[in-house]
C-alpha cells in the first residue's frame, strides 16, 4: 500500500527545545534572507510540551540568542535565581557546603528557575507565528531512505491498530514526510536516533553513552516556607557512596503566582543494586528532616520521571549522516555538574539549522550537513561541557572522592589553568552492565508510603496524565520473551520491577505451568526510558506508541 507523502525542505522530529530552537532559525534566516523554506515539526506528545519533563533552572544565554526580545514576547521566565545552596546529608543530618568552596560553573545567578513544559509551549507559539508547521500527536515511527542509503524522511504510525495487529474501525494509515534534511530531536534515548546510530556507525570511536534517571514532583508549599529563587542541590543519603545521584528543590512562581517547588531525585543508572528502587530512593529522600519541612503542609500537583544523558563530550556521537543529522538530547549535550541541558540542546538546533538552511539555499539535498559537524566544536556547547568532561568519569572512584577530583577540575579550568588538567578520563562499560546478581547484593528495605509525603508509584502515575489508547500493540518489545523470567528474575531478583518508576513491569502468577510470568502494563508508561537503556540483556525495545499517547505535564 503506498502511504500519502507530503514534501519539506526540513522536517524536525521532536518539539522540545532543540526542534523548536532549530525551527525558528530556519525560519528567521529565510524571513532574513527574503527567502521561502517549508519546515515541519512532529511531536508525538499530544500537544508541545506535553512530554517535556526538566528541573529545571535553565541558562539563557541560547534563548538570548535566537530571540533576544523574549521578555516583550511574554516568555514564561518569571523566576530568576536569588540564592544556591548545597546540601550534603546523612540520615538524620545535613551539612552546609560553604558556596565558595564550589566552582563558579556551579554558580545559578542569573539563570531562571521555570516550567521546560511551558517554555516549549511558548517556543512553539514563536515557531508557528513564524510559519513553521507543528504537528502534535503524530509521533514519526520509522526512518525512510533513498535509494543511496540516505535519509528521506520519516513516517508517522499508523492510528488505529488493536494489539493483535488488526484495524479497528478509525484505523489510519501513517503518512510519510519527505525532506531535503531530517533533524532528529527525539531527546534522551529516541527510538528512530537510536536506529541511526547503528546504522551510520555515529557511534564509533566514542565512549558509551551514561545515563541518569530522573525523577520530579511538583508542590504547592506554604508560602511561609516559599523562598522565591531559591536553588538547593543535595548529595549523599539516602544513596550509598557507590550510587552516584543527588537532589534538586527549585522554589518559583508560575504565570498565575502560585508558590511552587520542584522537587526531584537524579540516580545514575551505573548502580550495581539490583534491589535498588529509583523511585523509592526518592520517596524516602523526601523525609530527611532537611527535606520535609519545605513540604509538609502543601500539595502534591505532579509527578513524572525521565531518563538524562550523562556521557558528556567524551560520548557525543558523530551528528551528521546523508540526508540529517542529531540535534539535542538525542546527541547528549547536558552539563552533568551544573544539571543543565536546554542551553547546549538549543544552541545544537540553532547550529543545525543555519547549516541546513545554507544547504538547501544552495540546492543540496540528502547529503551531510558538514558545517554543523565541525561548527558545534567551535561554539560554546564544546567549551560547557568540556570544561566538565572529567566530572561524571571521575565518580567511579566513589562518590566523596569523586566529587572533590570533579570540584578540582572545574577549578583549574575556571582558574584558567585547564592545560594542568589536560586529559579526558573515559566511562568504559555501558549501563546496563553495572547489574551484580541478586544474591551478591544486599536487600533494601524501603518505608511504607505515609500518603503526606511519600507516595506509592499508581497514585503517582496518576498525577502525570499518562493515558494511552489500551488496545494498541504494546510499546514495550521483548526481543526474546524467555529473559525477564530465565535470567532477570532467576539472576537479579527481577530488577525491571524496580527500576520503572511508573509501574510497567511486574512478575505475577503463571497462569498455567506454576512460576512467574512478567506483565507489562504499557498503559503507565511515562515514556522515560529507563528500561531501554538499563535491562541488563538490552532485550527491551522501546518504540513509539500510538500518537498522543503517554503524559501529559501541565507545568512540569
Amino acid at each position: 500500500m503506498t502511504r500519502e507523502s507530503m514534501e519539506y525542505d526540513v522536517v524536525i522530529v521532536g518539539g522540545g527545545p532543540s526542534g523548536l530552537s532549530a525551527a525558528i532559525r530556519l525560519k528567521q534566516q529565510a524571513a532574513a534572507g527574503g527567502k521561502e523554506i517549508n519546515v515541519c515539526v512532529l511531536e508525538k506528545g499530544s500537544e508541545v510540551g506535553a512530554h517535556i519533563l526538566s528541573g529545571a533552572v535553565i541558562d539563557p544565554i541560547a534563548l538570548n540568542e535566537l530571540l533576544p526580545d523574549w521578555k516583550e514576547k511574554g516568555a514564561p521566565l518569571h523566576t530568576g535565581v536569588t540564592e544556591d545552596r548545597f546540601l550534603v546529608l546523612k540520615e538524620t543530618r545535613s551539612r552546609r557546603m560553604p558556596n565558595w568552596t564550589l566552582p563558579p560553573l556551579m554558580n545559578n545567578h542569573g539563570n531562571y528557575i521555570v516550567s521546560l513544559g511551558n517554555v516549549c509551549r511558548w517556543l512553539g507559539q514563536q515557531a508557528e507565528a513564524l510559519g513553521v508547521e507543528i504537528y502534535p500527536g503524530f509521533a514519526a515511527a520509522e526512518v525512510l531512505f533513498n535509494d543511496d542509503g540516505s535519509v528521506k524522511g520519516v513516517a508517522t504510525g499508523d492510528m488505529g491498530v488493536a494489539q493483535d495487529g488488526s484495524h479497528k474501525s478509525d484505523y489510519a494509515e501513517g503518512m510519510e514526510l519527505h525532506a531535503k534534511y531530517t533533524l532528529f530531536a527525539e531527546g534522551v534515548r529516541g527510538s528512530l536516533s537510536q536506529e541511526l546510530m547503528a546504522k551510520f556507525k555515529l557511534r564509533d570511536g566514542v565512549d558509551p553513552q551514561k545515563y541518569g534517571i530522573g525523577l520530579k514532583e511538583l508542590w504547592q508549599v506554604d508560602p511561609a516556607v516559599h523562598q522565591p529563587g531559591l536553588v538547593v542541590h543535595t548529595q549523599g543519603w539516602p544513596l550509598d557512596h557507590s550510587t552516584g545521584g543527588g537532589s534538586f528543590q527549585y522554589h518559583y512562581t508560575n504565570e498565575q503566582g502560585d508558590k511552587l517547588v520542584a522537587i526531584g531525585f537524579v540516580l545514575h543508572l551505573s548502580y550495581q543494586n539490583p534491589h535498588l528502587s529509583p523511585f523509592d530512593e526518592f520517596q524516602r529522600f523526601k523525609t530527611h528532616p532537611a527535606i520535609r519541612p519545605v513540604l509538609e503542609g502543601g500539595k502534591r500537583i505532579g509527578y513524572g520521571a525521565r531518563a538524562i544523558n550523562e556521557g558528556g563530550l567524551q560520548s557525543v556521537p558523530k551528528l551528521t549522516f546523508p540526508g540529517g543529522a542529531l540535534i539535542g538530547c538525542s546527541a547528549g549535550f547536558l552539563n552533568v555538574p551544573r544539571i543543565k541541558g536546554t542551553h547546549n540542546a538549543m544552541k545544537s538546533g540553532m547550529l543545525a539549522a543555519e547549516a541546513a538552511y545554507a544547504a538547501v539555499q544552495a540546492g543540496r539535498g540528502h547529503d551531510e550537513l558538514t558545517d554543523y559537524a565541525e561548527g558545534w566544536k567551535k561554539s560554546w556547547i564544546y567549551r560547557d561541557l568540556y570544561k566538565v568532561r572529567n566530572v561524571k568519569p571521575s565518580l567511579k572512584w566513589g562518590m566523596l572522592p569523586g566529587t572533590v577530583l570533579g570540584g578540582m577540575h572545574m577549578w583549574m579550568n575556571d582558574l584558567g589553568l585547564g592545560a594542568l588538567v589536560g586529559w579526558t578520563q573515559h566511562h568504559g562499560k555501558p549501563d546496563n552492565e553495572y547489574l551484580k546478581p541478586a544474591a551478591e547484593m544486599p536487600k533494601i528495605v524501603y518505608p511504607k508510603y505515609d500518603g503526606v509525603i511519600s507516595f506509592d508509584k499508581l497514585s503517582s502515575v496518576f498525577l502525570s496524565n499518562t493515558n494511552h489508547v489500551e488496545d494498541q500493540p504494546v510499546h514495550l518489545q521483548l526481543r526474546d520473551p524467555a529473559i525477564p523470567v530465565g535470567v532477570n528474575l532467576a539472576e537479579y531478583d527481577g530488577p525491571e520491577s524496580r527500576y520503572c518508576p511508573a509501574g510497567v513491569y511486574e512478575f505475577v502468577d503463571a497462569e498455567t505451568g506454576g512460576g512467574k510470568r512478567l506483565q507489562i502494563n504499557a498503559q503507565n508508561c511515562v515514556h522515560c526510558k529507563t528500561c531501554d537503556i538499563k535491562d541488563p540483556r538490552q532485550n527491551i525495545h522501546w518504540v513509539v506508541p500510538e500518537g498522543g499517547g503517554g503524559p501529559n505535564y501541565p507545568g512540569m
